[in-house]
């Protein structure tokens, strides 16, 4: 897909910032007030996922990451993102862990000039903290905790860099994306979905994504149809990202395809022999899609402007193959004997 021209590296990192095009200073709001930005920031460190996607598709190679500790690749990334950097010539950003909460110390020790954090689950003694070491964005106001939309989040990031323009024209690069992925695949179109984590060792055997999580966006913006059952019981505003589903009411949970991920491929078996899972009707017409790649998970639960498109050519063809299988078996069955 087409990027902002990314100026990256350690001298190019300045060229970079001073290519922004808004006028500075500029107030920023955001859920815990708003950030006056004095100059284009010359050193970005971005928090939780998303936003270090969403600066280096701006043209911004950022300072420091947090480590993709789940669903990365070996490089405590995710594919998406070094192959952006390496793209546009970037240096390899310091990463720190947040298995265990906001690593205070590493991020002061990357210099940032600008946190940015608009998608993830910052509270206000975080932000109070993070904005003792430089300028931080935080959530839009009124927003769940990683709840921010993938093109809301780019929005206020483009307008925290001075590039508001580029976040436009990326925004509408990735939307034109989706539509033409919605196009191609017809089949799935109107079909009802559930995303989810349905595992029967877990504590919590059946939890369910709302609305609010990237996940049913991801598919909805494809011309899907989350299930009218998780509709009903979300409500009008869900402020939870997702909620949890007795198995004693498995058969409630009437879609077109489940989609659920699990870290090992043997779950698949353990759901279809379970006597309350297998109930759920998907499960039982063999609708279920496991995903048991991380990247394939995070690409579109930490949906970005990079992860979009590598979803819709990694993920998009195994929920799509439920309908064409099913189209497939169709015509099997009515044609006549030869």
């Amino acid at each position: 897909m087409a990027l902002a021209a990314c100026q990256t590296g350690s001298d190019s990192q300045d060229e970079g910032a001073n290519d922004a095009t808004g006028d500075f200073p500029r107030t920023v709001e955001h859920a815990y007030g708003s950030t006056t930005i004095d100059e284009a920031p010359q050193r970005v460190a971005t928090i939780a996922w998303v936003n270090q996607d969403i600066v280096l598709a701006l043209g911004v190679a950022p300072v420091g990451i947090a480590a993709t500790d789940f669903g990365g690749n070996e490089n405590n990334s995710t594919d998406w993102f070094d192959d952006a950097l390496t793209e546009n010539g970037g240096e390899e950003p310091a990463k720190w862990s947040e298995t265990d909460g906001l690593d205070f110390q590493a991020i002061a020790a990357a210099e940032p000039d600008l946190i940015v954090g608009v998608y993830s689950g910052m509270t206000q003694e975080d932000y109070d903290r993070l904005s003792e070491i430089a300028n931080t964005i935080a959530p839009p106001p009124d927003t769940p905790a990683f709840g921010t939309p993938w093109d809301e989040t780019t929005r206020l990031i483009g307008e925290a860099l001075g590039r508001d323009s580029q976040a436009e024209e990326l925004i509408s690069s990735v939307e034109d994306q989706l539509s033409q992925a919605a196009e191609d695949h017809p089949e799935i179109q109107g079909k009802t979905f559930i995303y989810g984590t349905v595992d029967p060792s877990a504590e919590e055997q059946i939890s369910i994504y709302t609305s609010v999580d990237n996940r049913p966006r991801f598919l909805t913006s494809l011309g899907m149809e989350q299930a009218p059952v998780v509709v009903e019981t979300e409500g009008e505003d869900p402020s939870e990202f997702y909620i949890g589903w007795s198995p004693e009411r498995a058969d409630e949970l009437d879609s077109d395809v489940l989609v659920t991920w699990a870290a090992d491929a043997g779950v698949k078996e353990a759901i279809e022999s379970d006597e309350l899972l297998n109930k759920i009707p998907a499960v039982a017409d063999g609708h279920m899609v496991l995903q048991t790649d991380g990247q394939e998970t995070l690409s579109v639960s930490a949906a970005s402007p990079l992860s979009i498109p590598w979803a819709l050519e990694n993920v998009l063809p195994q929920i799509a193959g439920v309908f064409t299988e099913s189209s497939d078996q169709a015509s099997a069955s009515e044609s006549p004997a030869a």
